[in-house]
């Protein structure tokens, strides 16, 4: 199905641009959410007419994004979750709960402006971008901690995860040590 944009989408298009996407996608995502219209001869004389409006929306829009980019870029926030000793959380940190900590903090966002490929599954400092328009990405720091107290700690850079590191040739040393010493006893039998 051919559409015709009416805002800036990643990895489409540009304003105005007639593209070319599969009909599932234009009538389950681009269309109900008024980001596009069908490319009939009806459509792009409306389009035509409108895109003065179009454009001055899409710049107001986009200076108020870069106003909230300024006051969110940059900005750390504290999410307390149990965690067992590896730092392994027993859930996961969602948009949603980017979100409500974000809003929480006194910016007002939605958890489909946060941009997580894959949820948050451990504990420490994570950055997570914020699209705040098509053109504006804002980046914040989410603190994922134990405690209130941990998360002063990791915010100072202290790691708090420590994994025993032991070589391959040491675990080798270690059972040839103690397989000679069990052959030791055995032979006194």
């Amino acid at each position: 199905m051919e559409v015709i944009l009416l805002e800036r989408v990643p990895k489409l298009g540009q304003m105005g641009e007639t593209v070319k996407v599969r009909d599932g996608f234009a009538r389950n995502f681009l269309l109900p959410r008024g980001k596009a219209l069908r490319a009939t001869s009806a459509n792009k004389k409306r389009f035509d007419d409108q895109r003065a409006q179009l454009e001055a929306r899409n710049l107001q829009l986009k200076s108020e994004a870069e106003k909230v980019q300024g006051s969110l870029d940059g900005q750390s926030y504290v999410i307390i979750r149990q965690a067992g000793e590896t730092g392994q959380l027993y859930g996961s940190v969602s948009t949603r709960d980017v979100a409500d900590a974000v809003s929480a903090g006194g910016v007002t966002v939605n958890r489909n402006q946060i941009v997580l490929s894959t949820p948050i599954k451990g504990i420490g400092l994570h950055a997570v971008p914020v699209l705040l328009h098509p053109e504006v990405e804002a980046k914040v720091t989410i603190n994922v901690a134990r405690s209130p107290e941990e998360a002063d700690r990791q915010a100072r850079g202290e790691a708090l995860v420590t994994r025993e590191e032991t070589s391959m040739d040491d675990l080798g040393l270690e059972v040839g040590a103690a397989l000679a010493e069990a052959g030791g006893d055995m032979g006194d039998r």
